[in-house]
């Protein structure tokens, strides 16, 4: 397995005086802190708030990191963000400018022959790791160097797109998973565990989650441990793009699919992210509405990941942006006030 051998520091200047703060203890938190990107600049942006209702876009919604200077293909989509037990925040992002020929970073539509590969398609992906939200280490992965697995040939991948993260509590490791395909053919949701330095996988990729007899995509899976239930989150092409759940008692599955859930949402919608309110019994289920004009998030809370109350989109409802819009494909963790003061100061 092949990884770029450059692992770089970032200093991003705007977090200079961010604390150093090892905790993730629900107790200690004061706010989260949102990653998102956007189709008119493929960067890295964050938004933070310090109640989960109203946001705001740090660096006046500029890129916290441009695409150009971390990717392979000069840009970045579907950025995920998670706080770890062991002090850690990881960062996982796709490695893919689907506007690459127009802003000559390409001389193609896409980096392969959409034909054989399809829309969007794309080898890797971009991971980094930092302990304070100043200074990361980055890697790039190149699933495409992988050779054959289990009858896969990697060097056929059509997509690595969207990668998530969550943390193994049994192995104290950092499982990935992601949506792929060969050639052209259907998604998937495949996992690896990543090495403890965050630069390379430690496993070779494993099939997670598929549709029945793969009769259709599944995409943007996202997991997330509540009591002795792993509760997935992901988005099903059966008819439209849709949000659906599925759960299972252990992190690799088997994961059974929960047919009643339904957000309330008609319009094809992907890239659900749960999170939980800091020191109450709800979770949110935040969802990328990529087909309202503006583009959007829109949001539903549950308690018991059986019912689902929607409570809006960001400004048409209890969720509110100060200085943002039309971000894409968003992911949430806590955050101490210490360091949201921090991230607002600077």
């Amino acid at each position: 397995m092949k990884v770029n051998s450059r692992i770089l520091v970032f200093v991003m200047s705007a977090l200079m005086s961010m604390p150093l703060f090892a905790s993730t203890d629900e107790k200690d938190m004061g706010g989260y802190l949102m990653v998102y990107h956007k189709d008119q600049d493929h960067g890295l942006h964050m938004a933070v708030s310090a109640d989960g209702y109203v946001w705001t876009a740090l660096n006046d919604d500029k890129p916290m990191i441009a695409g150009d200077t971390i990717a392979v293909q000069k840009g970045i989509r579907d950025p995920h963000i998670m706080r770890a037990p062991n002090g850690y925040f990881y960062l996982a992002m796709t490695d893919l400018h689907v506007y690459g020929k127009r802003d000559g970073y390409r001389t193609t539509e896409w980096e392969r022959d959409g034909k054989k590969y399809g829309w969007g398609n794309n080898r890797g992906l971009v991971v980094m790791k930092s302990r304070d939200l100043k200074h990361w280490t980055r890697a790039n992965l190149d699933f495409s160097a992988l050779g054959i697995i289990d009858g896969n040939d990697w060097s056929e991948v059509g997509c690595v797109w969207a990668p998530e993260l969550v943390w193994d509590e049994e192995r104290g490791q950092v499982m990935m998973h992601f949506t792929t395909r060969f050639g052209n053919g259907k998604n998937i949701i495949c996992y690896v565990y990543m090495n403890d330095d965050f630069t390379a996988m430690a496993t070779q990729p494993k099939l997670l989650f598929e549709a029945p007899e793969r009769k259709y995509d599944v995409i943007d899976s996202d997991i997330i441990h509540v009591g002795d239930t792993y509760h997935m989150f992901y988005c099903s092409h059966e008819s439209t793009a849709t949000p659906r759940h599925a759960y299972s008692k252990n992190l690799t599955g088997p994961y059974k699919i929960d047919d009643t859930y339904y957000d309330g949402e008609r319009l094809g919608h992907e890239a659900p992210n749960c999170w939980k309110r800091i020191g109450k019994d709800t979770y949110v289920v935040m969802f990328d509405n990529y087909r309202c004009r503006p583009m959007n998030f829109g949001f539903v809370e549950t308690k018991d990941f059986f019912t689902y109350n929607p409570i809006g989109y960001f400004d048409k409802g209890v969720m509110k942006r100060t200085n943002f819009t039309e971000q894409k494909h968003g992911a949430v963790t806590w955050i101490t006030k210490k360091e949201l003061k921090a991230l607002l100061k600077k």
